[in-house]
């Protein structure tokens, strides 16, 4: 990464960071952490997550969030750029013995003032259900650790469902819960309800139904990471064998696969309209995957580390009208956002709202994304026209990157280096504008899928057929040998039935599974800044602000262009915040 004006400030903490909207600015006064307010031990713990809900009350107060340090786990009230935190005063204090927090979700459907449901997975491999705002203790599933022995990686609410949610760990199993079930006291028994290439799926066998209702084996080692698609269809997951590999939920089908550069795949999120997926890990790269054609269309590198999050930023989707002659994009493409534009900014709403279907102009539509890492270090990242559609005239109305920061690009890649006129910064990353020519088709029949059918149960998946299918790459799982600190676990269930056979990493690079650096576009960082001296964990998009968090527990609050109130701190007071960060390393 190329320093700003020497080796000290490329070590400084940044307070603040410019965009083609504006000015993003840390607020110190928004800054949550323990109440003691020292740093926490990092070294061996488990990641710092933080989780939000909005609780739809009437004081306009309404949102809270749950972080966990160490044993520790934390519920407050967040005032976001509002008012300053107040972190003697958490709402819920849990202090956990023999196992520590891993990760965590709130269900939104249910929340309310007086009551939030709120999952928890732990490093032994047990889950809870709390209910931090009546300091309740639900339920308790896995206790025994019949089900499965190894750490929780990641736990979420099945969208549009009250009751049901889907649990990941370490082993590489993910399993299907109820809460309204309760779970064996003796270790469940499965029966093949259906399997493909690196991955199967079982029911669970017994005389009155019992948790967990299905069981996921998914590629070798941990499953790292999943995600449901916007409308809840499709699910994303992410394993340490370095494969993405979709799903379709309801149908139980494998829609398409992906693989890392080299190492494990850490982290993976749907863009808001669901057409693409983004991933991130141990090759220190971010992929773009199109899931309509179930290709990589773009990587980007500015990480120097491991990519621990990625996340897209749906508040500032740039939507432009471009000259008649010059397509740059459709009316189908513009519906899917207008559909799914529902959580964005009202000033976005209302540029998509007052487009007429019926008018012939196409539109320009730059998708953001941000991604945080091991190296301390927040990239922001613009997926632009020329990218989405290569094969189209670009049209004049396109926002070009500016690229803040540079470093060298992987070795493999190609391309030519433009210097922009005027700017004293390095070089850009090199380039390719030409995409592989073939495209790859979708993979596997994606069935129909009914509305709420996942949400009433599981009883369907009685009805699927057993059969074999012979999927779009013939993939196979690998041991990788590019990252450090792993640890194997493996289910001990004899009925995991998914072929452990090696791939030779030459055999798939070069492939439409993982293209070279060369015969996809390298994307450049649109800013690429070190934000914390602790590795992080951490990256939220809302309305008005950023929330990032690092190993230390410190969650961070980055105040948007023109949504910081009028003077919430001084610039004495901002140095003094800095200074406070510095003192901290």
């Amino acid at each position: 990464m190329a320093t700003e004006g020497g080796g000290k400030e490329m070590n400084e903490i940044k307070t603040q960071f410019t965009t083609r909207e504006g000015l993003y600015k840390l607020l110190p006064h928004s800054e949550y952490s323990r109440p003691n307010r020292v740093p926490f031990n990092s070294q061996g713990s488990n990641p710092v997550r933080v989780s939000f809900v909005n609780l739809n009350d009437q004081s306009g107060n309404g949102d809270r969030l749950c972080f966990n340090v160490g044993r520790e786990l934390y519920f407050y009230i967040y005032k976001g750029v509002r008012k300053a935190a107040d972190l003697s005063k958490p709402i819920d204090k849990r202090i956990y013995k023999g196992t520590q927090p891993t990760c965590h979700d709130f269900n939104h459907l249910t929340a309310t003032a007086e009551s939030v449901s709120l999952l928890v997975g732990f490093s032994a491999g047990q889950v809870q259900l709390i209910d931090p705002i009546k300091k309740e203790t639900s339920k308790l599933f896995n206790e025994e650790r019949l089900i499965d022995k190894s750490r929780v990686t990641c736990v979420k609410w099945v969208p549009g469902s009250e009751s049901l949610f889907l649990v990941a760990h370490s082993s590489g199993n993910m399993y299907l819960y109820n809460v309204e079930h309760a779970c064996g006291t003796t270790a469940p028994h499965y029966q093949l309800l259906k399997q493909g290439e690196s991955f199967a799926v079982h029911t669970c066998k017994s005389k009155s139904t019992r948790n967990p209702l299905l069981k996921w084996t998914v590629g070798e080692g941990a499953l790292n990471e999943f995600a449901f698609s916007p409308d809840g269809k499709f699910l994303a997951c992410v394993s340490q064998d370095g494969f993405l590999r979709v799903f379709s939920f309801d149908s139980v089908e494998l829609h398409g696969t992906m693989k890392s550069y080299f190492g494990g795949l850490l982290c993976v999120c749907w863009s808001p309209d669901g057409k693409y997926v983004v991933t991130g890990g141990e090759d220190d790269l971010v992929t773009v995957w199109s899931f309509g054609d179930c290709r990589v269309i773009a990587r980007g590198h500015g990480h120097k580390s491991w990519v621990s999050v990625v996340a897209f930023d749906p508040y500032t989707t740039s939507v432009e009208e471009s000259d008649p002659m010059e397509l740059s994009g459709s009316d189908e493409d513009f519906q899917d956002l207008l559909h799914f534009g529902r959580d964005r900014a009202n000033s976005t709403q209302s540029r998509l709202s007052k487009r007429n279907s019926t008018e012939s102009r196409p539109v320009s539509v730059t998708y953001r994304f941000g991604s945080v890492g091991q190296d301390t270090q927040l990239c922001l990242w613009d997926l632009t026209e020329d990218i989405l559609f290569p094969h189209q005239p670009l049209s004049r109305a396109r926002t070009h990157t500016n690229v803040m920061n540079a470093t060298s690009p992987p070795a493999g890649s190609t391309g030519n280096s433009v210097v922009t006129p005027g700017n004293s910064a390095p070089p850009p990353l090199p380039r390719s504008n030409s995409l592989p020519h073939s495209a790859v088709s979708s993979t596997g029949s994606k069935g129909s899928i009914a509305d709420g059918a996942i949400a009433s149960g599981v009883s369907k998946f009685a009805t699927l057929s057993l059969h074999d299918r012979k999927d779009r790459h013939h993939e196979k799982d690998h041991k990788r040998n590019h990252s450090m600190g792993h640890i194997s676990s493996k289910s001990s269930d004899k009925l995991n039935l998914v072929t452990k056979t090696k791939t030779d990493p030459a055999k798939t690079l070069g492939t439409p599974l993982c293209p070279r650096m060369e015969d996809v576009p390298l994307l450049e960082p649109l800013i690429c800044k070190k934000i914390a001296h602790e590795r992080l964990t951490v990256l939220i998009f809302l309305e008005d602000c950023i929330v990032t968090a690092c190993q230390e527990g410190f969650i961070c609050t980055w105040g948007r262009p023109g949504k910081v109130p009028a003077a919430p701190f001084s610039c004495s007071q901002e140095g003094r915040a800095r200074g406070a960060l510095q003192d901290q390393d």
